[in-house]
């Protein structure tokens, strides 16, 4: 989700959403927050659907705020 995703994409995330849902096991990692996530899936038809198959039946692991890039290039300087 680094660019918000055009309708062909966001189609195609639902369908595969959709298909997965209730038979395996889909893990996302991301570094956007979850309150963030339906805005930048386009905030329409498609991101309440794509986020209602997310949301459900779901466990967050929140690894904290620290980002690695950042933390390592602050010690190394």
């Amino acid at each position: 989700m680094l660019d918000q995703p055009d309708d062909n994409t966001r189609s195609m995330l639902l369908e595969l959403l959709e298909r997965r849902y209730d038979t395996t096991l889909t893990v996302f990692c991301t570094q956007y927050a979850k309150k963030d996530w339906h805005q930048r899936l386009g905030s329409g038809v498609h991101a309440d659907a794509i986020m209602d198959r997310i949301v459900h039946r779901t466990i967050w692991i929140e690894t904290g705020g620290t980002n690695k890039r950042e933390h390592t290039a602050d010690n190394a300087a």
